[in-house]
């Protein structure tokens, strides 16, 4: 079979350092019986090994040529391909693994080399099926790793931290330099873990909400919240809650952009 040649348009960067590849599915710890799914498995070099651990995969791929060989290379009983964007997807069609499955953990793991073009809107996305999952495990440009795990007051915290930390517990795990790729990025990439919070610490009675908060403080970075917030907030509002409105959006923690919210959903 042809080489197959990298398509700028899907983002494709294909792993090919096997010592890394060990590495991260070593991270990932994946047990037979679970219900896993691969975003963009591509040429396969974490398909192979994540099979073999877990008896069975789906993934998602919207490169046919790549699903042609994807289809040649692995048994249909042990692979299921759902051809199509994973921003478009539905994760949640993808069924946890049962109750006593091999030792196998109810929920869904979602696992990726996930593209750098699409990442931001591809991690909104999956937030949305955060009841679904019981982790996520992601290779992405380190920069964007680092804005994902940012604390307040830092130059990376912003608009992602906020909105993926008010959902899920993260940590960088370790750095992927460019010459594991094949073709080699021009960027460092690093591996993410996310796991969802528990319902119960989801304080946001309205998460839209909060949402547009978010977006409205880190809009415009350099100007304060009494300019990025003013048309939810007046003086009285940033005396109830205790707050300086001559502070930049990227002070403010998490929780004290959910009390925001929640101060605007019942006022």
């Amino acid at each position: 079979m042809s080489e197959h040649r990298a398509r700028r348009r899907f983002g494709q960067n294909f792993l090919s350092d096997p010592n890394i590849i060990c590495r991260i599915v070593d991270a990932i710890r994946p047990v037979a019986g679970e219900s896993m799914v691969e975003i963009g498995p591509g040429l396969g070099a974490l398909t192979q090994p994540l099979i073999e651990r877990l008896g069975r995969l789906d993934v998602v791929e919207i490169d046919r040529d790549l699903i042609v060989r994807l289809r040649e290379r692995f048994d249909p009983a042990r692979l299921t391909i759902h051809e199509g964007d994973a921003l478009k997807f539905d994760f949640a069609t993808i069924g946890a693994a049962p109750p006593g499955a091999g030792g196998a953990s109810v929920g869904l793991r979602v696992v990726g080399n996930l593209p750098y073009n699409i990442s931001t809107p591809l991690l909104f996305h999956l937030a949305g099926f955060a009841a679904h999952v019981r982790d996520l495990t992601f290779m992405l440009q380190k920069e964007v790793v680092m804005r994902m795990v940012a604390e307040p007051d830092t130059e990376d915290y912003g608009r992602l931290s906020v909105m993926l930390q008010y959902r899920f517990r993260m940590a960088r795990l370790f750095d992927v330099p460019p010459g594991a790729f094949r073709p080699a990025p021009k960027v460092t990439s690093s591996i993410v873990r996310m796991q969802p919070r528990p319902p119960e610490a989801l304080a946001a009675r309205d998460e839209a909400l909060l949402g547009r908060i978010v977006t409205a403080a880190f809009g415009q970075r350099r100007k304060t919240l009494r300019n990025t917030l003013r048309d939810y907030l007046g003086e009285a509002d940033y005396a109830q809650l205790a707050l300086d409105p001559g502070l930049r959006g990227e002070r403010l923690s998490v929780e004290q952009f959910v009390a925001i919210a929640n101060h605007i959903s019942t006022r």
